[in-house]
């Protein structure tokens, strides 16, 4: 319900509940061998590939998590560390300006050297210094750098999840389409019924991380919002209402784009979601299990904003703003299909979700929004390189909301602001459709 009312709790960047230091070690332990556990399925070859600018190496998402904390904590706290190779700063930074030139980001998939396994003895040598610096912490010492520390981690797990997307794009260029994992046995087809519409009403809204946990600075700060009556769409959009989309010229009809967006398909060539391709009449999606016919109950993926936007103005609804959808998604329980399900894919509806108002809010897709990505009212970036982690990106992006089937279950918030051009397709990004009501 809006409300006028509600108490607003200052915060601050990177905000944190008080944690025990045992609990930071235990928790960089789960985070760390997580991404190892997702490297398993790799074999030496498939860590060195980048099959386009955005994409990059999983060897180089490995070194450049770890130089993160080797950046951030080590060599801030101990005047006497020292990198296993004075070269990992140069390559491995990513587009932290203040900490020093960087590799040029299109040519990591050229870095042959430093191996794999140099890569995991610089991952094994940030561990062993980083879990004696956070069992050394005081109580003093450890109020100044958990905020950094569950900053790093949570960097990290954004980093597994691109990890994913970027193997899927590399190996669907592939003209083998090798699979990350093994393909899941066929299951019956679900019925998805019709969609529903659940609506909200006007009146102004607190938006924004309340200062209770972990937060990135660019869901602060908290701030009211009006917004009209409006209605979400009850499930998210399925490859088989695409499928009609594409079946109505959807790709053909320039009415129904935005002038950037259909300058960018006729450009591109898209006539489809990325990974899809026609064989004898029959659509087939890759997925990192392979290649599979096209499932028409599971949601629609790996969709632009463009896309996204012109399916709603087929459908005669738009997509919802970033407001609007936080104001759904936060009475509700943060449950979804995650990367911990390992389905690696967004699956259809089920039962439990039906029996809701709003199924797959979290998980699964991403959710497009018709927000553009800028700062909140009152927003300031940090001064150090720290503050160059959101703030610096806010011009040209939309912003995407509920996480997907690569994100892990504790990375996500229903005020996480994930963010991305109009024409980025490789993220598992979908539709969910919104209508305001006019009486």
């Amino acid at each position: 319900m809006p409300t006028n009312h509600v108490i607003h709790r200052p915060s601050t960047p990177y905000g944190l509940d008080d944690v025990q230091p045992e609990f930071l070690v235990k928790r960089y332990h789960q985070v760390r061998q997580f991404t190892d556990r997702l490297c398993q399925p790799l074999m030496t070859e498939d860590y060195v590939i980048q099959a386009m600018p955005d994409v990059s190496p999983p060897k180089w998402h490995l070194a450049h998590t770890s130089w993160f904390f080797e950046t951030f904590i080590l060599a801030v706290a101990d005047p006497g560390y020292r990198s296993p190779h004075s070269s990992y700063a140069y390559l491995f930074n990513s587009y932290y300006v203040a900490a020093g030139e960087r590799h040029c980001r299109p040519r990591r998939g050229l870095l042959s050297r430093p191996t794999v396994e140099e890569i995991y003895r610089y991952r094994a040598h940030v561990d062993q210094h980083m879990v004696a610096f956070l069992e050394g912490l005081q109580s003093a010492t450890f109020e100044r750098w958990s905020p950094i520390v569950h900053l790093g981690l949570h960097h990290e797990q954004q980093h597994q999840e691109l990890l994913l997307t970027d193997v899927k794009y590399n190996f669907a260029c592939n003209p083998m389409r090798p699979a990350y994992v093994t393909p899941d046995l066929p299951t019956p087809v679900p019925i998805v019924g019709p969609l529903r519409w659940v609506s909200f009403l006007e009146g102004v809204y607190w938006i924004g991380h309340d200062g209770q946990g972990f937060a990135f600075d660019n869901e602060l700060p908290r701030h009211r919002s009006f917004v009209e009556r409006f209605e979400l769409a009850s499930r998210l959009v399925t490859n088989g209402e695409y499928l009609a989309f594409m079946a109505d010229g959807g790709y053909e009809r320039p009415e129904l784009w935005l002038s950037t967006g259909w300058d960018t398909v006729q450009r591109e060539g898209w006539y489809a979601p990325l990974y899809w391709e026609q064989r004898d009449g029959v659509w087939w999606m890759m997925t990192l299990a392979g290649m599979r016919p096209v499932r028409e109950a599971e949601p629609v993926c790996h969709v632009s904003y463009y896309e996204a936007e012109a399916y709603a103005r087929w459908a005669d609804a738009r997509l919802p703003t970033e407001a609007e959808w936080e104001i759904a998604a936060t009475p509700l329980a943060i449950k979804g299909n995650f990367v911990e399900h390992q389905t690696f894919r967004p699956v259809s509806i089920g039962p439990l979700d039906t029996a809701v108002p709003l199924g797959q809010i979290f998980g699964d897709v991403w959710e497009w929004t018709q927000s553009h990505y800028s700062p909140y009212p009152g927003y300031t970036a940090a001064r150090d390189a720290l503050g160059e982690y959101n703030g610096k990106f806010m011009a040209n992006q939309f912003v995407l909301r509920g996480g997907s089937c690569a994100t892990s279950v504790s990375h996500i918030r229903p005020t996480y602001r994930n963010f991305f051009p109009a024409d980025a397709r490789w993220q598992f990004a979908g539709i969910r459709l919104a209508r305001t009501i006019r009486e």
